[in-house]
């Protein structure tokens, strides 16, 4: 029964394989630019294939902007938050949505076998699971209530 759940199934079914992943020594103002032609809000920092730091929308804002700091100056190494957290492919739903939730964080960078970046996990993604799962339950419901109204005299 708990196979059927998409709760408990590898985060690997679900997680976005692209992600935009750059050097720490990147010029911050070259990667900002990257990330709004992209539409993204993050990028991760690897070094040989391996994630190490992140650098999110939010950072931009709290360590550039908010201090008023010339990004001109700056690489992602000036603003990345480093030691990463990042969940593995095998991971469950379930425990990977605790684990962002306990860690306060809206994406993990998500791993292989290796250690090597795969791709990343994003709230977002896990809320359109949840919102599917619950209307699969709604429907579940709904036929359920039908059948009963049907059968009675």
């Amino acid at each position: 029964m708990a196979d059927d759940n998409q709760f408990f199934r590898p985060i690997r079914d679900f997680y976005q394989r692209t992600v935009v992943s750059c050097s720490a020594d990147d010029a911050l103002v070259d990667i900002v630019a990257q990330m709004r032609a992209r539409s993204i809000s993050c990028v991760v920092v690897v070094a040989e294939g391996k994630p190490f730091a992140i650098v999110t929308d939010r950072d931009l804002v709290i360590e550039v902007l908010a201090q008023d700091v010339p990004i001109e100056q700056l690489t992602l190494e000036d603003i990345m938050r480093s030691p990463l957290e990042t969940a593995w492919e095998d991971d469950s739903v379930l425990d990977t949505l605790q684990r962002m939730r306990r860690l306060g964080v809206r994406r993990l960078p998500v791993i292989d076998a290796r250690g090597s970046l795969s791709g990343i996990l994003a709230v977002d993604d896990l809320l359109d699971l949840i919102s599917t799962s619950l209307s699969d339950i709604v429907s579940l419901v709904a036929n359920e209530i039908r059948t009963e109204e049907q059968q009675r005299p």
